[in-house]
């Protein structure tokens, strides 16, 4: 009854192991020391020299947008085809390939609109 939630699980749990390996395998295999520069506010290692409140161009938080959208959809992906494999049909297959269709058009109308350029 509830074996589909058994590949959701599957999931989360590489997603968590290889998120704790990865964090793990960083903090212990880089040297660390802290110094005052490191530790103080700012740790870029100088004083701010302007306001911190100057205006930011809003194509980045663009960029970040997009970028959020297009991996959150593909990352739908991975689940849901483990699922299909095992008991494809005819209509798990044409949904997939719609859905993917839908992104690849999404994709090309924010290039159409210029929301990736930089100019």
């Amino acid at each position: 009854m509830y074996i589909e939630y058994i590949y959701i699980f599957k999931y989360l749990v590489f997603c968590l192991l290889i998120s704790c390996l990865l964090f793990s395998i960083s903090f212990f295999l880089i040297y660390q020391v802290a110094d005052i520069e490191k530790v103080s506010s700012y740790e870029c290692g100088f004083n701010p020299f302007s306001d911190q409140r100057i205006k930011f161009e809003v194509r980045f938080y663009l960029v970040g947008i997009l970028f959020i959208i297009f991996d959150l959809e593909i990352t739908f992906l991975f689940p849901w085809l483990f699922v299909i494999i095992e008991n494809m049909t005819f209509l798990n297959g044409y949904s997939m390939f719609f859905f993917i269709i839908l992104l690849l058009l999404g994709f090309v109308y924010e290039i159409v609109k210029g929301g990736l350029d930089w100019e």
